[in-house]
Protein backbone atom coordinates (compact mmCIF):
# COMPACT_ATOMS: atom_id res chain seq x y z
CA UNK A 1 0.00 0.00 0.00
CA UNK A 2 2.84 2.44 0.88
CA UNK A 3 4.99 1.86 -2.09
CA UNK A 4 1.03 2.19 -4.26
CA UNK A 5 1.03 5.50 -2.89
CA UNK A 6 4.32 6.40 -3.46
CA UNK A 7 4.33 5.66 -6.64
CA UNK A 8 0.84 7.39 -7.28
CA UNK A 9 2.65 10.39 -5.63
CA UNK A 10 5.49 10.23 -7.59
CA UNK A 11 3.47 10.52 -10.75
CA UNK A 12 1.36 13.15 -9.95
CA UNK A 13 4.39 14.89 -9.39
CA UNK A 14 6.31 14.28 -13.04
CA UNK A 15 2.90 15.51 -14.46
CA UNK A 16 2.64 18.23 -12.45
CA UNK A 17 6.78 19.21 -13.40
CA UNK A 18 5.47 18.02 -17.19
CA UNK A 19 2.48 20.19 -17.15
CA UNK A 20 4.80 23.12 -15.64
CA UNK A 21 7.84 22.76 -18.24
CA UNK A 22 5.21 23.02 -21.16
CA UNK A 23 3.51 25.88 -19.69
CA UNK A 24 6.93 27.65 -19.39
CA UNK A 25 8.57 26.83 -22.85
CA UNK A 26 5.48 28.20 -24.05
CA UNK A 27 5.75 30.90 -22.16
CA UNK A 28 9.24 31.70 -23.58
CA UNK A 29 8.74 30.53 -27.21
CA UNK A 30 5.28 32.04 -27.97
CA UNK A 31 6.02 35.15 -28.97
CA UNK A 32 9.00 34.28 -31.55
CA UNK A 33 6.69 31.92 -32.91
CA UNK A 34 4.11 33.40 -33.34
CA UNK A 35 5.85 36.14 -34.60
CA UNK A 36 7.53 33.98 -37.44
CA UNK A 37 3.91 32.24 -37.77
CA UNK A 38 2.52 35.83 -38.99
CA UNK A 39 5.42 36.77 -41.30
CA UNK A 40 5.21 33.79 -43.27
CA UNK A 41 1.62 35.64 -44.46
CA UNK A 42 3.79 38.56 -45.24
CA UNK A 43 5.66 40.12 -48.69
CA UNK A 44 7.69 43.22 -49.00
CA UNK A 45 9.64 43.46 -51.74
CA UNK A 46 10.26 47.57 -51.53
CA UNK A 47 9.30 50.40 -53.49
CA UNK A 48 9.81 49.66 -57.15
CA UNK A 49 9.10 51.77 -60.52
CA UNK A 50 5.50 50.12 -62.26
CA UNK A 51 3.53 51.22 -65.12
CA UNK A 52 0.64 51.05 -62.09
CA UNK A 53 0.05 50.80 -58.40
CA UNK A 54 -2.78 48.21 -57.99
CA UNK A 55 -5.04 48.27 -55.13
CA UNK A 56 -7.23 44.84 -54.05
CA UNK A 57 -10.77 45.22 -52.78
CA UNK A 58 -11.72 44.87 -48.92
CA UNK A 59 -10.14 48.03 -48.19
CA UNK A 60 -12.08 48.80 -45.19
CA UNK A 61 -9.96 51.65 -43.40
CA UNK A 62 -8.11 53.25 -46.65
CA UNK A 63 -5.19 52.13 -45.15
CA UNK A 64 -4.40 50.39 -48.78
CA UNK A 65 -5.36 53.40 -50.94
CA UNK A 66 -3.63 55.82 -48.85
CA UNK A 67 -0.19 53.62 -49.47
CA UNK A 68 -0.94 53.27 -53.09
CA UNK A 69 -1.68 56.93 -53.13
CA UNK A 70 1.76 57.67 -51.22
CA UNK A 71 3.69 55.58 -53.69
CA UNK A 72 2.50 57.09 -56.51
CA UNK A 73 3.12 60.34 -55.89
CA UNK A 74 6.77 59.68 -55.02
CA UNK A 75 6.75 58.87 -59.03
CA UNK A 76 6.75 55.33 -58.59
CA UNK A 77 3.78 54.79 -61.32
CA UNK A 78 1.49 57.21 -62.72
CA UNK A 79 -1.49 55.53 -62.02
CA UNK A 80 -3.37 54.01 -59.07
CA UNK A 81 -5.64 51.74 -59.96
CA UNK A 82 -8.71 50.41 -57.80
CA UNK A 83 -10.31 47.02 -57.46
CA UNK A 84 -13.24 45.87 -55.52
CA UNK A 85 -16.54 44.99 -55.43
CA UNK A 86 -19.44 46.66 -55.80
CA UNK A 87 -21.33 47.51 -52.41
CA UNK A 88 -25.01 48.70 -52.30
CA UNK A 89 -25.03 49.64 -55.88
CA UNK A 90 -21.79 51.47 -55.82
CA UNK A 91 -18.21 50.28 -56.54
CA UNK A 92 -15.65 49.95 -53.54
CA UNK A 93 -14.01 52.64 -54.98
CA UNK A 94 -16.55 55.18 -54.98
CA UNK A 95 -15.60 55.41 -51.04
CA UNK A 96 -11.97 54.62 -51.07
CA UNK A 97 -10.88 57.18 -53.40
CA UNK A 98 -12.29 59.75 -51.63
CA UNK A 99 -10.10 59.01 -48.42
CA UNK A 100 -7.47 59.60 -50.48
CA UNK A 101 -8.87 62.87 -52.63
CA UNK A 102 -9.70 64.16 -48.83
CA UNK A 103 -5.85 64.08 -48.00
CA UNK A 104 -4.70 66.13 -50.87
CA UNK A 105 -4.29 63.55 -53.47
CA UNK A 106 -5.88 64.32 -56.98
CA UNK A 107 -8.67 62.69 -58.32
CA UNK A 108 -6.93 62.28 -61.62
CA UNK A 109 -4.31 59.84 -59.92
CA UNK A 110 -7.25 56.97 -59.66
CA UNK A 111 -8.49 55.15 -62.17
CA UNK A 112 -11.49 52.19 -60.79
CA UNK A 113 -11.61 48.55 -62.11
CA UNK A 114 -15.10 47.20 -61.78
CA UNK A 115 -15.17 44.30 -61.06
CA UNK A 116 -17.92 41.22 -59.77
CA UNK A 117 -14.79 38.84 -57.86
CA UNK A 118 -15.64 37.46 -54.73
CA UNK A 119 -12.57 36.00 -54.32
CA UNK A 120 -8.75 36.79 -54.75
CA UNK A 121 -8.24 34.48 -57.30
CA UNK A 122 -11.17 35.65 -59.66
CA UNK A 123 -9.74 38.81 -58.86
CA UNK A 124 -6.71 38.42 -59.85
CA UNK A 125 -8.05 36.60 -63.02
CA UNK A 126 -10.16 39.48 -63.81
CA UNK A 127 -7.84 42.09 -63.16
CA UNK A 128 -4.91 40.27 -65.13
CA UNK A 129 -7.14 40.36 -68.04
CA UNK A 130 -8.04 44.10 -67.81
CA UNK A 131 -4.08 44.99 -67.20
CA UNK A 132 -3.43 42.43 -70.09
CA UNK A 133 -5.72 44.55 -72.73
CA UNK A 134 -4.15 48.13 -71.20
CA UNK A 135 -0.88 47.45 -72.13
CA UNK A 136 0.38 47.12 -68.42
CA UNK A 137 3.14 44.39 -67.53
CA UNK A 138 4.61 46.06 -64.41
CA UNK A 139 2.41 46.20 -61.42
CA UNK A 140 3.07 47.48 -57.44
CA UNK A 141 0.33 45.35 -55.78
CA UNK A 142 -0.68 46.86 -52.52
CA UNK A 143 -2.71 45.28 -50.19
CA UNK A 144 -3.07 44.48 -46.27
CA UNK A 145 -0.25 43.32 -44.92
CA UNK A 146 -1.39 39.84 -43.81
CA UNK A 147 -2.96 39.31 -46.96
CA UNK A 148 0.39 40.27 -49.35
CA UNK A 149 1.86 36.86 -49.74
CA UNK A 150 -1.38 35.09 -50.67
CA UNK A 151 -2.45 37.65 -53.20
CA UNK A 152 1.21 37.97 -54.93
CA UNK A 153 0.79 33.71 -55.12
CA UNK A 154 -2.22 33.26 -56.95
CA UNK A 155 -1.67 36.89 -59.35
CA UNK A 156 1.79 35.69 -60.19
CA UNK A 157 0.47 32.15 -60.84
CA UNK A 158 -2.61 33.68 -62.82
CA UNK A 159 -0.65 36.03 -64.52
CA UNK A 160 2.86 34.74 -65.24
CA UNK A 161 3.63 37.30 -68.24
CA UNK A 162 3.21 39.52 -65.18
CA UNK A 163 6.14 41.41 -63.68
CA UNK A 164 4.58 41.88 -59.87
CA UNK A 165 5.89 43.70 -56.64
CA UNK A 166 4.08 43.88 -53.46
CA UNK A 167 4.44 46.49 -50.84
CA UNK A 168 2.09 46.38 -47.83
CA UNK A 169 -0.72 48.78 -46.59
CA UNK A 170 -0.43 48.79 -42.51
CA UNK A 171 -3.74 46.99 -40.94
CA UNK A 172 -5.28 49.22 -37.07
CA UNK A 173 -5.64 45.73 -36.40
CA UNK A 174 -2.94 42.85 -37.42
CA UNK A 175 1.17 43.81 -37.11
CA UNK A 176 3.24 40.38 -37.06
CA UNK A 177 4.73 41.38 -33.70
CA UNK A 178 1.33 41.82 -31.62
CA UNK A 179 -1.50 40.03 -33.49
CA UNK A 180 -2.56 37.97 -30.90
CA UNK A 181 -3.21 41.09 -28.40
CA UNK A 182 -6.69 41.67 -30.06
CA UNK A 183 -9.48 39.43 -30.93
CA UNK A 184 -9.49 40.84 -35.13
CA UNK A 185 -5.92 40.26 -34.96
CA UNK A 186 -6.52 36.55 -33.96
CA UNK A 187 -9.50 36.41 -36.17
CA UNK A 188 -7.38 37.66 -39.23
CA UNK A 189 -4.49 35.57 -38.32
CA UNK A 190 -6.72 32.21 -38.12
CA UNK A 191 -8.75 33.45 -41.47
CA UNK A 192 -5.56 34.33 -43.51
CA UNK A 193 -3.75 31.22 -42.57
CA UNK A 194 -7.23 29.45 -43.31
CA UNK A 195 -7.42 30.71 -47.10
CA UNK A 196 -3.49 30.37 -47.55
CA UNK A 197 -3.62 26.55 -46.93
CA UNK A 198 -6.95 26.39 -48.86
CA UNK A 199 -5.59 28.78 -51.99
CA UNK A 200 -2.22 25.79 -51.51
CA UNK A 201 -4.65 23.18 -52.72
CA UNK A 202 -6.33 25.25 -55.24
CA UNK A 203 -9.43 26.81 -53.89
Amino acid sequence: MYRRRLRLHCGCLSLVIAVALVVLLGAVFFRPLARLAAMQLVEDDGPHKADAVLVLGGDEYCTRILTAAQLASRGLAPVVLVSGPDIFRAHESDFTIPCATRQGYPATLFKPITSSSDSTRMESRLIGNYLRAHGIRTVLLVTSIYHTRRAARLFRSTNPWLTLHVAPAPDPFFTPQTWWQTRTGQRLFVLEWTKTLAASIGY
